[in-house]
């Protein structure tokens, strides 16, 4: 599993979809419903359901089993 390390530097928090597209792991905000229907997307452990849900420091998203992401 590849790991990520993404830096909200100055911000509070970013959204699931945002990061997705920032890190060009996905194309469209299209795409990510997708996976989140299909059960692809894990926030801390947690099957996740939304693509606006609000990440913060610490929070770690695994896409696919494939990406792991930490957000420091």
């Amino acid at each position: 599993m590849e790991k990520i390390i993404f830096d909200l530097k100055n911000q509070e928090y970013i959204t699931l979809v945002n990061l997705l597209k920032l890190k060009s792991l996905v194309s469209s905000g299209g795409e990510v419903k997708s996976l989140l229907i299909e059960e692809k997307i894990t926030y801390n452990g947690e099957i996740e359901y939304r693509k606006k849900k609000k990440l913060f420091k610490n929070d770690i998203v695994i896409l696919d089993g494939k990406y792991e992401i930490l957000i420091k």
